[in-house]
């Protein structure tokens, strides 16, 4: 198959490796792709509009479109992509609607009595003020639109809550989610999908604030360990109280939902519930999963698309994987952007993703925030644990941040004598 990738970051990064291994892969075409990407396919500049990307797939006769970020997948590039006949993986905009609008995305939830947290969708400020002011502490402000992982302000005092609304209301129609605050773990479960089928993905746990210990504002990711201990019980309710009722209450709205599904949730007391849904794959959650997929990432969106997915096509190893993130200085605000990088050879069972790279002069570069993903596939957590941050180490550049607490939640450490 010749397939085109969607996407320049470090998820995209991901999806090319994992094509790359697959045996029914016989070219790759990124765009608009990164260096790193570069070096595995053939990557095509240009801003992935609904009409360049249809365009760029009959040009090419792609057998086969996958679509990493959310913002075509908003715009209708599948929709696009299905009128021209083109297999084309990820939700069609009706459907991406479960991302794009955090609103609408709750009064779903609700509508098919799928868990997820007490919260009021507000159009208004003075509205929305007066709410949060009432409410008890901490609690949480969401964007309901794309924000790319970081629309989410967990406010400890009031005026925190306040500023945070009207922050999110200097945008002309905005909106915002008020919820409670949900206590316990909080795991990522993607699922493949067919319209009808979910087949799970192993849980992975995103570390989502800049600063170690969970503290400082929220940023896209830094850091994730996979798989995450979940229980036998808890996957189950993940399944048919969630995944599976996400996708029969989509089909039955006329949304039928193909792709990766993100279910991003909090394991309660009262069971496993859902912070948000996304139209894709995490990033940096896919660093970590895909690294582990030994299906055929090829085939198995083929059958998405077809509505033909089966369990047996999705299968992965029994590694352990963690992705430890380089970010750029003042990250997650305006980054520091140019900084010299100079790239270690990753060692068997490691992957150096590129994330914000741009070549200038012959120079490798940062160009935003998340500049690299160093993951590592081991045995143990602690022993990928250990060759991750190593491998980040070895790529640190100039003013990087990265947390050292990655795992640290469920007791995780670094093994320092893994080889």
């Amino acid at each position: 198959m010749n397939v085109l990738v969607i996407g320049g970051g470090g998820r995209e990064h991901a999806i090319v490796e994992a094509l790359c291994r697959a045996p029914s892969v016989s070219s790759v075409l990124c765009m608009p792709g990164n260096p790193g990407v570069a070096a595995l396919a053939r990557c095509v500049a240009g801003e992935p509009t609904p009409e360049a990307v249809s365009a760029l797939a009959q040009q090419e006769q792609v057998d086969l479109v996958i679509v990493g970020p959310e913002a075509p997948l908003a715009a209708g590039v599948i929709d696009a992509l299905q009128a021209a006949g083109i297999a084309a993986f990820g939700p069609t905009q009706a459907a991406a609607k479960l991302e794009g609008d955090k609103a609408w995305s709750k009064a779903f939830m609700l509508r098919h009595s799928i868990p997820t947290a007490q919260h009021r969708s507000f159009a208004e400020l003075p509205q929305a003020l007066e709410y949060a002011a009432a409410q008890p502490l901490p609690t949480v402000i969401k964007d309901a639109g794309l924000r790319a992982g970081k629309g989410v302000t967990i406010a400890r005092s009031h005026a925190e809550a306040r500023a945070a609304l009207m922050s999110i209301f200097e945008v002309p129609d905005a909106q915002a989610v008020i919820e409670e605050f949900m206590t316990g773990q909080e795991v990522t479960v993607l699922a493949f999908c067919d319209g009808v089928r979910a087949v799970m993905m192993p849980p992975s746990q995103d570390h989502k604030t800049i600063f170690e210990d969970d503290l400082g504002p929220m940023t896209g990711g830094m850091g994730v360990i996979c798989p995450f201990p979940i229980s036998e019980t808890d996957l189950n309710r993940v399944q048919s109280e969630i995944l599976d009722a996400a996708l029969l209450g989509m089909a039955e709205e006329g949304r039928p939902y193909i792709g990766v599904l993100y279910a991003g949730l909090m394991l309660t007391e009262g069971g496993p519930k859902v912070v948000e849904f996304n139209a894709r794959f995490g990033d940096p959650e896919a660093e970590a999963v895909l690294p582990l997929l030994r299906g055929d990432l090829a085939q198995i969106a083929l059958a998405c698309t077809r509505g033909e997915l089966s369990a047996e096509q999705v299968t992965f190893g029994s590694d352990a994987s963690a992705v430890i993130i380089l970010a750029a200085p003042n990250y997650p605000g305006e980054p520091e952007k140019g900084i010299a990088l100079s790239l270690p050879t990753p060692s068997e069972g490691e992957h150096l993703f590129q994330a914000s790279t741009a070549m200038r002069g012959g120079q490798l570069v940062s160009s935003g925030g998340r500049v690299l993903a160093a993951q590592a596939c081991a045995p143990t957590l602690n022993a990928a644990l250990g060759k991750a941050y190593r491998l980040a180490q070895a790529a640190a550049f100039e003013g990087a941040q990265l947390r050292r607490d990655i795992g640290a939640r469920i007791g995780a450490k670094p093994d320092t004598l893994s080889e």
